[in-house]
């Protein structure tokens, strides 16, 4: 019995290992299997995402192709020409108005401009063609006859720089200011010679004044006079053209004609554009007994109406008597200034803002403002001297005390 006992559990104990052997032998299998599974599934998705990426590499190489091929297209080419057109037309327009400024001005003082005004027709017409070419040609054509016909009217006016050298002999080099009166003379710088009309007066005998076509603030088709006008209704005895404002004949001021923005304070201790010159950079000049003050923005002055006069422009000549490099082009340039009670008006021809700086210095003057100039130029003394131009909203004028 116990013999067999014994056999029986040897049987059990082989059998036991045997099970232990197969059920292992059956996990590694499944193991195994599961394993590979896993790998081939992984490397499937991996093929699918090479794929896709495959594809979205041919998709963008398809829709460059597309763009490249847009962008040879005609009407691509075409779109982006008249793009081109259309700008360099614009900046023709552009150009086209400054010159046409030019021509009113030359009306403005009493030239003829039937010829230049058939040019600028010519040129519009281009323009409303869009012919950009033929336009920027015959603008340059027009800019080039505008500028005679200015060197004419500088001639008549006694530019030094329109002149021949026979007629520059003619008139005297003097540097030194007029104590009195009107002087026309000719005063030699670094930057050249210069012609200048000159009226001098002292500030114990003589008050500035400001006068306005109207009463207060205008914005639109406003009122204007001659110098001679403000002149002869003040009892003066000499006068300049004030700021500059916005003529009738400049396509650009439609909508505000003759009117002006930089501060002003005129004969009747009225200030015009006083609102909206709070925070200005606008230099300006004042007069005050015998002297005249200077303050190099209007946003430093107050509404001081114990003053005879106040007028803001762009730009001071002289500061400290120091001409303040100003950059501008050749013309006319008309100033107010002063040295310790003396006052000037006048005009300086052919010159440069910075010239115009350097010949009042070499005359001594210690401030000088600009005034406006072009066709709205005009300087009185017993008579026109220069003009009478445009009529003005605003203009300087002398009086006696």
């Amino acid at each position: 019995m116990s013999i067999k006992n014994l056999s029986i559990q040897k049987y059990l104990l082989l059998f036991k290992t045997k099970l232990i052997i197969v059920l292992a032998t059956i996990i590694v299998i499944l193991l195994g299997a599961t394993s590979l599974y896993l790998l081939n599934s992984q490397t499937v998705k991996i093929d699918d995402l090479n794929n896709k990426n495959t594809n979205l590499e041919i998709k963008l190489k398809s829709v460059n192709s597309e763009l490249i091929k847009l962008k040879n297209e005609d009407q691509f080419k075409i779109n982006e020409g008249l793009k081109k057109d259309i700008k360099n037309t614009e900046t023709a327009y552009k150009e086209s108005l400054g010159i046409y400024n030019r021509i009113t001005d030359l009306r403005a003082q009493s030239i003829k401009t039937a010829d230049l005004d058939k040019q600028f027709a010519k040129v519009l017409n281009e323009l409303s063609k869009l012919n950009y070419s033929s336009a920027s040609s015959d603008l340059k054509t027009l800019t080039a006859d505008v500028a005679k016909q200015e060197q004419t009217l500088q001639a008549s006016s006694g530019s030094v720089g329109a002149q021949t050298q026979a007629q520059i002999a003619n008139v005297s080099v003097n540097n030194s200011a007029p104590s009195s009166g009107f002087s026309q003379q000719k005063v030699s710088t670094p930057n050249g010679e210069f012609l200048v009309s000159i009226v001098a007066a002292d500030l114990n005998s003589t008050r500035v004044i400001v006068d306005t076509a109207s009463d207060g603030d205008c914005r639109d088709n406003c009122p204007a006079l001659s110098l001679g006008t403000y002149v002869g209704r003040n009892g003066g005895f000499a006068g300049i053209n004030g700021s500059y404002f916005c003529p009738p004949d400049y396509p650009a001021c439609a909508g505000k004609v003759n009117s002006f923005d930089t501060l002003l304070m005129n004969k009747n201790k009225v200030y015009f554009n006083s609102d909206n010159n709070v925070y200005s950079s606008v230099p300006l000049v004042f007069f005050s007994g015998n002297s005249m003050g200077v303050r190099g923005r209007s946003s430093d002055w107050g509404r001081d109406t114990g003053v005879d006069s106040v007028i803001a422009m762009q730009t001071l000549l002289v500061s400290g008597g120091t001409p303040t490099g100003a950059v501008g082009g050749k013309g006319a340039k008309t100033f107010i200034g002063s040295k310790g009670n003396m006052v000037y008006i006048g005009i300086v021809y052919n010159a440069t803002f910075n010239d115009a700086g350097v010949v009042l210095k070499t005359l001594g003057i210690e401030n000088a403002l600009n005034l406006d100039q072009g066709g709205s130029t005009a300087l009185w003394y017993g008579g026109y001297k220069a003009g009478p131009g445009r009529n003005l909203p605003n203009a300087v004028v002398l009086v006696r005390k």
